[in-house]
């Protein structure tokens, strides 16, 4: 959805600012300024320290995803594989409780306020959780306090959002929240990057006495992202100020604004927001980040059940898979800023959403082969039941639990205590292949365009706590993601499963047709702007 100005043409990004001239003696010619030379460089600036704050929330949830376990049994070996998922899922219950607060925070004080408490509080986390080996007793809690606390500092994400979207044109704001979700995600692909090579120091590391710091391949990574968490406080105090333009990219009064913005009221602001517009959007992202954690969650354990990979392997491969995925991703990023000023955000969202329910629609079970499968010694022909504190855990740490004594080869394929191997169809590699490439397409062209279209719908209004539920939707996706697995994927199959997900996507698919005509700007809305497509 592109949109005309009808009045002072805008400064797009990249462009030089522009002034409308000859206009400085008329009533309202403080609001015909579009933008001066200083406040175009220094709106760009903070916007780029915005897209590193991006950035550095989601490598501090990615840095250690693939250590949490192992640094857990070392300073916790009474610790097992259904508290890791409690680990795992308090970041998100975190981020989920602490995005509407933020936002509400930004919506009255300063933005640097909760930007630079939430990032200390990260900062305050990871040093936490690199110090979590100290006390002689309850380390696994002082680590879930540890990940929490990253998850509360990562809810600064509604604020990041709700200030590009005040400080961007209608012009800009595909192209700034494209960005910002390509910086979301080439921070998710590092973040393993970083790990990766911190393993260097191995497990033992050095051990600074005084301190009693031990820096190894586990705490590294963490006291790596406070350092750069530093770094970004800093530059919240140096290089970064309040900005906000309407979405013709005119100055306007802020709230927080702390600088020279004219006193002129943002008359632009007066209408009401659109409430269903804004329920169905936030449904929608539910949707989008919900069928994407389930597709992270199962890719293990549907390789290991379908071509009786290993652990090992499935890991591996699959690592190699999603980094693949990640790259897809920040591409389609760049590509869907051309893309949208063509077709409009909400064909391009409506287009997203049928390539993922393509992509579930393909790895549903079509042949007559059947897995291979493992047999083992079954003391009872029931599934086992699963416990509360385990439906929140991510499915390859149920795959890591240790072998039986009389075991010296790790059993591979799809164990009979599924019941579903012995009469469900295998999916072939290609098939995989293929929903994967699919997925990794369609994902973050809905990832971006909701968050364009929800700025959008919003308009000028205030924005940080409208931009905290929409985080706060996300987040719970990412935690029922697993739960889904856990319990549709184990119980029922595959079949099931991706049955009620291509299910789920078509109804969203329905909800778009039905308030399609809603999706549209707020200054379209209330006609001072034209809508240029559909």
């Amino acid at each position: 959805m592109a949109a005309t100005v009808s009045r002072p043409e805008v400064a797009a990004e990249g462009q030089e600012p522009l002034l409308s001239p000859g206009e400085a003696d008329e009533e309202d010619s403080g609001r015909d300024v579009v933008e001066t030379q200083e406040h175009y460089k220094s709106r760009w600036r903070s916007i780029w320290i915005m897209y590193l704050t991006m950035f550095l929330s989601s490598v501090g949830f990615s840095i250690v995803i693939m250590s949490v376990w192992p640094y857990l049994q070392k300073i916790d070996p009474t610790a097992d594989a259904s508290f890791l998922g409690w680990i795992i899922a308090s970041y998100s219950i975190g981020q989920m409780v602490a995005s509407p607060l933020f936002g509400l925070w930004s919506n009255h004080r300063p933005r640097r306020e909760p930007l630079v408490i939430s990032t200390a509080i990260s900062v305050a986390a990871n040093c936490l959780y690199a110090y979590v080996h100290v006390p002689h007793s309850h380390n696994r809690y002082y680590m879930l306090a540890a990940r929490a606390l990253v998850g509360f500092g990562a809810g600064n994400v509604a604020v990041v959002r709700s200030y590009i979207a005040g400080a961007t044109s209608l012009m800009e704001r595909t192209s700034t929240m494209a960005n910002t979700s390509a910086c979301q995600a080439v921070g998710f692909i590092l973040g393993p990057v970083f790990q990766t090579c911190f393993t260097l120091i191995g497990e033992e590391g050095i051990t600074w006495k005084l301190v009693q710091l031990q820096l190894n391949m586990y705490t590294a990574p963490v006291l790596f992202a406070a350092l750069l968490g530093v770094i970004n406080i800093i530059l919240f105090f140096s290089i970064f100020r309040e900005h906000q333009v309407d979405d013709m990219g005119r100055q306007c009064k802020s709230v927080s604004f702390e600088g020279e913005e004219s006193n002129v009221p943002d008359q632009d602001a007066e209408g009401n927001i659109d409430h269903v517009a804004v329920v169905a959007i936030n449904f929608l992202f539910f949707v989008i980040l919900f069928v994407f954690a389930v597709f992270e969650t199962i890719a293990t354990p549907l390789t290991m059940d379908m071509y009786s990979w290993t652990r090992k392997e499935a890991v591996f491969y699959n690592g190699i898979i999603l980094s693949m995925v990640g790259i897809e991703s920040v591409i389609v990023f760049m590509v869907v800023k051309m893309l949208s000023k063509k077709t409009g955000e909400r064909a391009i969202l409506h287009g997203g959403l049928l390539i993922v329910l393509v992509g579930f629609f393909i790895l549903l079970p079509w042949g007559k082969k059947l897995p291979n499968i493992q047999w083992q010694e079954i003391k009872n022909n029931s599934i086992p039941r699963t416990a509360a504190t385990e439906m929140l855990m991510p499915f390859w740490s149920l795959q890591a639990t240790p072998l039986p004594s009389n075991h010296t080869v790790e059993p591979v394929g799809c164990p009979v205590t599924q019941s579903w191997c012995l009469n469900t169809p295998m999916i072939y590699l290609a098939q995989y292949i293929s929903s994967d490439i699919l997925i990794g397409l369609g994902y973050p062209v809905c990832n971006v365009m909701s968050y364009t279209l929800y700025s959008k719908i919003l308009g000028p209004k205030p924005q940080g706590v409208y931009m905290g539920w929409l985080t706060a939707s996300g987040s719970g996706a990412r935690i029922l993601g697993p739960v889904f697995v856990s319990q549709i994927y184990t119980h029922l199959g595959p079949r099931w499963a991706f049955s009620l997900i291509c299910g789920v996507v078509v109804v969203s698919l329905l909800l778009l047709e039905i308030v399609y005509k809603r999706l549209i700007a707020f200054s379209v809305r209330y006609g001072r702007m034209q809508e240029e497509n559909c």
